[in-house]
């Protein structure tokens, strides 16, 4: 049960659905993001950008934000769910493109710090062919993402087992994007 009264069945609401339901104004930007970030017509598909998102939150521990990411990068990667646990497991011998694994390696270091970002990562994704956008990108996604982990642990919200609890996530994420998947409509007023 999360920390606060989100005014939701934390099963039908999990993870970060609650607190959005719960401050549908907040809701709207972070949402805006997300599709901009992970959907938005880009030259790094939208699966791997998913990648990235679930990478972060798994080393940020974040059980729900890893596990719908995941599933949302499995059901848009050709490997499916077996790249995405091979990256989460091992990146260094995960078969995955140089560019790729040099920007997860980018979006790590954001994970541990901004500052953990170095010269040598940035050119390291440069020579594997990553453009200035895939970069900037990468390090966007691994900082919304910090934020986004950050946000549902620090409520203590609810986060389902299995990924077959994420499947209608999937499928409404896929078919109408972030900004449409979760109704934004508060059940109660939030308090003062």
């Amino acid at each position: 049960m999360a920390y606060i009264d989100l005014g939701v069945d934390e099963k039908e609401f999990p993870g970060i659905t609650g607190p959005m339901r719960y401050r549908p104004e907040t809701a709207k930007p972070l949402n805006e993001l997300a599709e901009v970030l992970l959907r938005a017509p880009h030259s790094l598909p939208a699966g791997e950008r998913e990648l990235i998102a679930a990478y972060v939150s798994g080393r940020n521990d974040c059980n729900f934000c890893c596990a719908s990411h995941s599933a949302f990068a499995a059901a848009q990667l050709d490997e499916g769910m077996a790249l995405v646990d091979q990256v989460r497991a091992d990146l260094d011998t995960a078969p995955i493109s140089a560019k790729l694994r040099a920007l997860l390696r980018i979006a790590g270091a954001v994970q541990i710090s901004g500052r953990s970002v170095t010269t040598e990562l940035v050119a390291d994704a440069r020579a594997e062919g990553a453009t200035d956008l895939e970069i900037h990108d990468t390090v966007l996604i691994a900082a919304a993402f910090c934020m986004f982990n950050r946000y549902v642990d620090g409520l203590g919200t609810f986060a389902p087992a299995g990924q077959d609890a994420y499947a209608e996530s999937v499928r409404r994420i896929i078919e109408v994007g972030y900004e449409s998947a979760v109704p934004l409509q508060p059940t109660t007023a939030p308090a003062n």
